[in-house]
């Protein structure tokens, strides 16, 4: 069923194409492929041919060295997004990594920060695209979704789940709110707040570098650290709205938080359907706004990707729109998605590891310490720099 919002049917522009979540393990599942982005919508326009610029030509100068990268973690982001079919499938294991030359990554070791740092001091990036995953929210407390006996999913087994991401489909839904109702008690905004890696986001746009944030997260942490609505793109949507399932008729969002919390289950006044916060399932339609991307990725002159495992459709497609001669920087545990092909584009570097470390190091290499620090401390955010317990930072397993 497709969902239709009013605020959709009010937009000056003409509506844009459905669009929705989806992974490799539709396949697994007898589900339709992951489907591809289509033409530029409303928002957009076609990109421009590729041209090689200065950014390529400084870049394509600096050397990284091989190392291994691990394969088989998965996105902790919340897999849920575009309105009509899903982010809503588990991703299929990525296969063993082999010997061979295809088999390792390159990586930038530690000469990626101070790569793309130099062009930020130089000004050749001022035009700057954020894609976030669940990554960028392990350093606020909020667990992953797999690490057994302690992730997410974990604490779902008494729901006897026929597959983990299962909570997150729209038709499981419709059999077993609770589920669903068990997780958002815990990724309810409130609980949680924005950490280091948030901020240096902000810190981005404080200095008009940021033309948008793309992100999986529906845990609302880049909003509540500072990022502008016009900013941010919440592609899996948020609990700041709900609506009933069936007929999709608004309800207030805080009683429905209130019966969430409360165990209880809210329902639909008009037809009785049980009532979700508008985050976004595997089985449903993109947000309109997500669109946005036809327009931001042509435009942008670099692109941070970090904490993501790049599976989930079709926000994982997003980074391969940028021109070819835009600097694409990863900041990860493991190379994902288009960084584990070889040879890597010559634009394209790494920096692989803890991502709240690495984060630290470029602010520092930036200069932007001392005022990132200061922006938390205003926000009663900044508890000191981080201690040696704070080991799963920056995980997205």
């Amino acid at each position: 069923m497709s969902r239709l919002r009013p605020a959709v049917e009010q937009s000056p522009h003409p509506a844009a194409p459905r669009l929705t979540r989806s992974a490799a393990s539709q396949a697994r599942l007898g589900g339709p492929g992951p489907p591809q982005d289509p033409a530029p919508g409303p928002y957009g326009k076609q990109r421009r041919k590729h041209t090689d610029s200065a950014l390529a030509q400084d870049l394509s100068q600096m050397r990284v060295s091989g190392q291994e990268s691990p394969l088989g973690y998965q996105d902790v982001n919340m897999r849920h997004a575009s309105r009509s079919s899903t982010q809503n499938d588990q991703p299929a294991p990525s296969p063993p990594v082999k010997e061979g030359p295809r088999a390792r990554v390159k990586s930038s070791s530690r000469g990626g920060l101070a790569s793309v740092a130099r062009l930020l001091k130089l000004g050749r990036c001022k035009n700057i695209v954020v894609v976030a995953g669940a990554g960028i929210s392990t350093a606020s407390g909020i667990p992953d979704f797999r690490t057994p006996g302690t992730g997410l999913y974990s604490n779902l087994e008494r729901y006897d789940l026929p597959y983990p991401e299962a909570v997150f489909n729209i038709d499981y839904f419709s059999e077993c709110p609770q589920a669903f109702f068990s997780l958002a008690r815990e990724l309810y905004p409130g609980r949680h707040r924005p950490n280091y890696i948030h901020y240096f986001i902000r810190s981005l746009h404080l200095r008009g570098l940021l033309l948008r944030v793309y992100t999986q997260n529906i845990d609302g942490l880049e909003k509540m650290c500072g990022i502008p609505e016009d900013k941010l793109v919440e592609a899996h949507g948020n609990f700041t709205t709900a609506s009933c399932h069936l007929c999709y008729t608004p309800y207030p969002a805080e009683d429905a938080k209130v019966a969430i919390m409360s165990g209880d289950v809210p329902t639909c006044s008009f037809c009785a359907g049980t009532v979700k916060p508008d985050v976004v399932f595997f089985g449903e339609d993109l947000p309109q706004k997500y669109f946005l991307h036809s327009e931001d990725f042509p435009k942008a002159d670099l692109l941070i990707i970090m904490g993501t495992s790049l599976q989930i459709e079709p926000f994982a497609s997003l980074v391969n729109t940028v021109r070819a001669s835009v600097p694409r920087l990863l900041l990860n545990r493991h190379a994902v998605g288009p960084f584990l092909k070889t040879p890597l584009r010559r634009a394209d570097h790494l920096e692989l590891g803890d991502l709240l470390d690495s984060v630290q190091r470029m602010a520092h290499i930036l200069g932007w310490s001392a005022e990132i620090e200061e922006l938390m401390r205003s926000q009663g955010d900044w508890a000191g720099p981080p201690t040696q317990s704070r080991a799963i930072v920056g995980r997205v397993d």
